[in-house]
C-alpha cells in the first residue's frame, strides 16, 4: 500500500537518530522578562486611597523622597512588618510591607489627632 498523502508517501516512517525521538530544548530566553517583572514587583505602589490623601493633602513626593520611602519599606521587610508607619519629615505613611502599597498619607503639621492603629512597626526615614 503505497498511498500518497498531501505529497508524503503513506505510510510513513521518521528518520530518528538511535529509534528514539527526543524533543528539542526550547532556546533559552534572556532572562530580560524576569528582570523586568522582579522591578515591578518590588515598587512601592500607592493604593487609591492614598492616592486622593496625597493630592488632598497636597503632600509632594520627588525623587528622593521616593528613594527614602522605598529605603524604610525595605528595612521594615527586612524585619518581617506587616502593617508599618514610615516617618519621613512631617509626614506620616501607613504601608502594608508585604504588598508594598501606601494605603495612606498625612502631613503632621496641620493634623489634629495623631493617633495610628494596627500598625506593628515603625521605621524613621
Amino acid at each position: 500500500m503505497n498511498d500518497v498523502i498531501n505529497g508524503v508517501k503513506v505510510p510513513f516512517i521518521p528518520l530518528v537518530q538511535n529509534d528514539i525521538i527526543t524533543p528539542k530544548k526550547p532556546e533559552s530566553k534572556s532572562d530580560e522578562f524576569g528582570s523586568i517583572f522582579k522591578t515591578e514587583l518590588d515598587k512601592l505602589r500607592f493604593s487609591s486611597h492614598a492616592s486622593k490623601r496625597l493630592e488632598a493633602r497636597n503632600i509632594q513626593l520627588n525623587e528622593g523622597s521616593l528613594s527614602k520611602l522605598n529605603e524604610a519599606v525595605e528595612k521594615a521587610e527586612s524585619k518581617g512588618a506587616r502593617d508599618s508607619l514610615v516617618m519621613l519629615d512631617q509626614t506620616a505613611f501607613i504601608v502594608n510591607i508585604p504588598n508594598r502599597t501606601v494605603i495612606t498619607a498625612m502631613d503632621l503639621s496641620g493634623q489634629d489627632e495623631r493617633v495610628f492603629t494596627n500598625i506593628d512597626t515603625v521605621v524613621f526615614a
